[in-house]
């Protein structure tokens, strides 16, 4: 009992100045941010979005009005667009028909569009929406004339996805593959550019080399292969074309070792392992870096991620199957699923 208050005294001295909550509670600020409500409101001749403004009325909308968003302070403006002048962005992950045709009956039974989209004018001069692709695709199966938008004048919002897409949760392959697309937009545009700068935009690194992985095996197990790039793979200091360039090989290479594994599944198979976690065992096994722990705050990789990648590829030509017994895979089986948890 002394021992737990002695404890107790610890944390508590420990934690003076700090704001305490509790868990899975977010602490208040310590001073309030952002506008107040006198300097939200702005018109729509601001010159902000003058442009804007132009823009929706020539392709058949209307500016309904504009305010100042409350955190950042930027113009946004309020409009209707027809439905046809509204593109999801290019690089934005495919569409989901399940998931849009479930908007649409939702939209259908409140007999209300209420979510705008957000809109930012994209690269061709047409507006994008980098968040709105099944509302966008439910109006146009609903048959709506035109939908309610929020247009920002930052173009770059385009390529913050991942953060702006809270509409349909992003699995693994959805998220490498819009990385990936963003990456090549982004290279086109703004060649010179390192890779590291985009690091906002592309969130982790081993989403890059995820998503040329996906774009040539749509079926590919990325999850298997997420906690071994993620302590090996880090953002380039070459420009972003060049870097893509390199990683296409890594890509590569990651298919071929993962041909590789899938031979010897098959194996494992016919002496009688029937488990849906033999991949994860399989790549925990042959990964180089899966006894190396990665302290909070590091930046530097174990080892290179080409040199991983070699010694990945030597595990899983010397791997033996003999070798496998089910406690193994049971082990991985808990493993996997506590993740998943």
């Amino acid at each position: 009992m002394a021992k737990r208050k002695q404890n107790a005294r610890a944390r508590a001295k420990g934690a003076k100045g700090k704001a305490t909550t509790r868990r899975g509670k977010l602490a208040p600020p310590a001073t309030a941010r952002g506008l107040d409500a006198g300097s939200i409101a702005t018109t729509l001749d601001a010159p902000e979005i003058a442009g804007l403004v132009a823009l929706v009325h020539e392709v058949g909308g209307i500016a309904i009005g504009a305010y100042r968003e409350p955190l950042g302070g930027r113009v946004l403006l309020l409009a209707t667009l027809p439905v046809a002048a509204v593109q999801p962005t290019p690089f934005q992950r495919d569409l989901s028909p399940a998931h849009a045709k479930r908007l649409a009956e939702k939209i259908e039974e409140t007999s209300a569009f209420l979510d705008p989209l957000t809109v930012v004018r994209g690269e061709d001069g047409r507006l994008w929406t980098p968040n709105g692709r099944h509302r966008l695709a439910a109006a146009k199966s609903l048959g709506l004339k035109q939908v309610t938008a929020l247009i920002s004048p930052d173009e770059s919002l385009a390529y913050r996805i991942l953060a702006l897409n809270t509409e349909k949760a992003h699995n693994l392959r959805d998220r490498s593959l819009e990385v990936a697309r963003m990456a090549r937009s982004l290279a086109a545009r703004q060649p010179q550019v390192r890779e590291s700068q985009f690091a906002p935009q592309f969130e982790s690194p081993e989403l890059l080399t995820l998503g040329l992985v996906y774009e040539q095996t749509s079926r590919f197990a990325g999850g298997a292969y997420s906690a071994f790039l993620k302590k090996v793979d880090r953002f380039s200091d070459r420009t972003l074309a060049a870097s893509l360039r390199e990683r296409a090989g890594y890509a590569s290479r990651l298919q071929q070792i993962d041909a590789t594994v899938s031979k010897l599944i098959k194996a494992l198979q016919a002496r009688g392992f029937k488990s849906p976690y033999l991949r994860n065992y399989v790549v925990a096994r042959i990964n180089p870096v899966r006894f190396h722990k990665v302290k909070k705050g590091q930046t530097n990789p174990p080892m290179p991620l080409a040199q991983a990648l070699t010694r990945m590829a030597a595990a899983a030509r010397s791997f033996k199957v003999e070798s496998v017994s089910n406690s193994d895979i049971a082990w991985v089986a808990v493993g996997a699923s506590a993740a998943e948890s």
